[in-house]
């Protein structure tokens, strides 16, 4: 087993259940890569500051580059008898180039080396998921696109409600994913914000140490300002793993939507064959499964949420045990949404829109009941007039079993005379969808810019990071 790197103030070993329990390589050792650019920064600051000589400096440097593209060749193997990632890094350092390994660790502690090796971790992941996100909004946005002009049913309470185009409704989330964005992207941006590395355990170090140096060579604005704080802090953590929740419940109502419309009852939309499962007994079934383990994935997301914050609510200052449990939580909101994120896309992609099913199921929920009162009013009759007389047209269709669409004109004029040939026009459900002109609206026109708004909130996104 490797050697703790705290062993000299102990007379005897540690219990092996207590390495055990103590260790975490299990699941830091994904953030080896890190780990070594932070100490290969440490290390280059320290050479110029004069606190380690030169030629240790270059052989830190040069043994820490062997040993990254050694594990990322895969000629070297993590030791899963390490404590942590930083011990196997430093002990495979010094078992490579000597006495000047040892010298790596000078002015550091693991604590800020943690909070570096994190934060470090996580602005490469959270990037990561960002260009996933990008790439399921260019799938939502080309769908909307295709159905911008298909009516539909929309709904309030799950009650058919007023008539609205498929387009418009995919561009709602849409919109909801480009939020979603912007909040990662504010969490990177403080992530990056301030460097913990040089806080010390927990109050700084006697060397003379330049922290703004190692700070812009890791690509943060500044040092953190309080070494308390700088080692203490798991905020970026919290305010990660929230960012994911918030997109995951997003991803979780698409989901809800894709098995409600993908069910016979609806029957809105196909998904196609490589995206669903069959069944163990019953040869006809077609299941949604990618979206509904989205939506029971949803929950491990907040629970790891509720992790962080629960292990973090209670902590005196400054570091403490409890802070290695962010790593798994933190970890698994990723890998999960990145999952999620992996596979949802395709799907969608693949998807079949059924827009003769749409058009008969809104001409069949009187969602065109509020133009007709609209009509009303445009004629001159009070809207709450005209809404009351409107319900007993409804009320005797329904009892009739018969729509607005198939009265007659006679018909509408038992009710009011108010009624002309317009009141066809008026109801009719293409019209009604395209009659909605205010900005924001369903009508095709309305889609086909919000496209155009999207895509160039995107295109500035992909400015930024692509250049």
């Amino acid at each position: 087993m490797a050697e703790q790197l705290w062993k000299g103030r102990f007379s005897q070993a540690v219990d092996s259940r207590v390495n055990d329990f103590n260790s975490s390589i299990r699941f830091d050792q994904r953030m080896a890569r890190q780990d070594i650019t932070g100490s290969m920064a440490n290390a280059a600051m320290l050479g110029a500051q004069g606190i380690i000589p030169e030629s240790d400096t270059e052989a830190i440097l040069k043994g820490l580059e062997g040993i990254l593209a050694d594990l990322e060749s895969g000629v070297l193997a993590i030791d899963p008898e390490a404590e942590d990632i930083h011990t196997f890094v430093e002990q495979t350092l010094t078992a490579r180039i000597g006495d000047a390994g040892k010298r790596l660790h000078t002015g550091r502690s693991r604590n800020d080396q943690v909070a570096l090796d994190i934060r470090l971790t996580l602005r490469d992941m959270a990037h990561g998921l960002e260009e996933q996100l990008a790439d399921l909004i260019d799938t939502l946005t080309a769908k909307a696109e295709e159905y911008a002009g298909a009516v539909m049913p929309g709904y309030t309470h799950l009650q058919r409600a007023q008539p609205i185009t498929f387009g418009h409704h995919l561009m709602a989330y849409v919109w909801m994913l480009l939020r979603d964005l912007d909040r990662f992207e504010d969490a990177v941006a403080r992530m990056d914000a301030q460097c913990p590395l040089g806080s010390g355990a927990l109050a700084g170090t006697t060397y003379p140490l330049d922290r703004r140096r190692t700070a812009e060579a890791l690509g943060f604005a500044a040092p953190c300002q309080n070494s308390l704080d700088g080692v203490s802090d798991r905020d970026f953590c919290i305010e990660l793993a929230s960012a994911m929740s918030i997109c995951m419940m997003h991803l979780s109502r698409l989901s809800e939507e894709i098995i409600l419309w993908s069910s016979w009852e609806f029957k809105f939309i196909e998904l196609d064959d490589a995206f669903t499962t069959g069944s163990s007994i019953m040869p006809q079934k077609k299941n949604p499964d990618v979206t509904e383990l989205i939506r029971g994935k949803t929950g491990r997301v907040y629970g790891d949420l509720n992790t962080l914050l629960v292990m973090m609510k209670g902590l005196p200052l400054a570091y403490n045990k409890d802070m290695q449990e962010d790593k798994e939580a933190i970890f698994d909101a990723v890998d999960t949404l990145a999952l999620c994120l992996r596979t949802v896309t395709p799907m969608l992609a693949t998807m079949r829109a059924l827009p003769e099913n749409m058009r008969a199921a809104a001409a069949k929920g009187f969602i065109n009941a509020t133009d007709c009162a609209d009509y009303l009013t445009k004629k001159g009759m009070p809207f709450r007039d005209a809404y009351k007389l409107t319900g007993s047209l409804v009320a005797w269709c329904i009892g009739h079993n018969t729509v607005l669409e198939a009265l007659t004109l006679e018909q509408f004029r038992e009710f009011s005379p108010v009624f002309d040939e317009g009141i066809f026009d008026a109801i009719d459900l293409v019209n009604c969808t395209e009659g909605r002109i205010s900005e924001g609206g369903p009508c095709a026109a309305s889609v086909h810019r919000q496209v155009e708004q999207a895509a160039a909130q995107l295109a500035q996104w992909k400015e930024k990071h692509h250049g």
